[in-house]
């Protein structure tokens, strides 16, 4: 877990203690910093026999009173991930099939959950909420680059599925609901409305936004910004 934190804030020097904190929480062991080097110890072995240099002038360095790990950013699967969706969002409205395939290649970079076999510690907790989040983001972006490519019949299974783990997240209901209405489903996309509006009533006693109320009246109206 010590390589998962420095790697998490790469280039920057993560303090003794911050490292100490993370590692043993409130049942710190009797000597702490000893522990602490021995770990630091082994995982510049490790990285050593992995072709990195294995020393104190390698990757992983002692600074002040923290350890540093001098590696560049491109080199860090969450880095990379987090560029190519940047790109690949940047390109959704004038790109779209383009801006796709990026937010594709981003997705690829995932196998399972964020720091799924790291332990418990709560910066390395706070930073796997942080990059699964992201990565349901980049999702509802492929759909939406998906979307404004013209591929509405196509995602409607993936979204379908999104939308039932994840009722809450108001902009797969509104992706669903466009996709439905683009698809001759006009129906189902009011009625994904509702059953989303009746959700955040009873869960969370909140409204629909604003923008998902007003996307609702447009499905209605048949409004001819709707079609694509």
């Amino acid at each position: 877990m010590a390589l998962t934190v420095l790697a998490l804030r790469a280039g920057q020097v993560v303090g003794f203690d911050e490292l100490i904190d993370e590692l043993w929480g409130e049942a710190p062991l009797k000597n702490t910093r000893n522990s602490l080097q021995g770990i630091v110890a082994r995982m510049r072995r490790s990285l050593g026999r992995i072709g990195l240099d294995g020393t104190d002038r390698g990757v992983v360095r002692t600074v002040g009173n923290g350890y540093v790990l001098g590696m560049p950013a491109d080199r860090l699967d969450a880095n990379r991930f987090l560029q190519q969706a940047r790109e690949g969002r940047d390109l959704i409205g004038h790109s779209p099939r383009k801006a796709a395939e990026l937010l594709r290649g981003a997705l690829a970079m995932w196998y399972g959950p964020a720091l799924v076999d790291i332990a418990d510690g709560q910066r390395c907790r706070a930073a796997a909420l942080r990059l699964d989040e992201q990565r349901r983001i980049v999702q509802e972006d492929l759909i939406a680059a998906q979307l404004e490519a013209g591929e509405a019949g196509a995602v409607v299974p993936e979204l379908k599925q999104l939308h039932a783990e994840h009722p809450e997240r108001e902009r797969l209901s509104e992706q669903l609901m466009i996709a439905l209405y683009r698809t001759g489903r006009q129906y189902e996309a009011i009625d994904t409305f509702h059953r989303t509006r009746r959700r955040l009533d009873a869960e969370m006693g909140l409204l629909p936004s604003l923008h998902l109320q007003r996307l609702y009246q447009a499905i209605i109206t048949q409004d001819a910004s709707l079609s694509h």
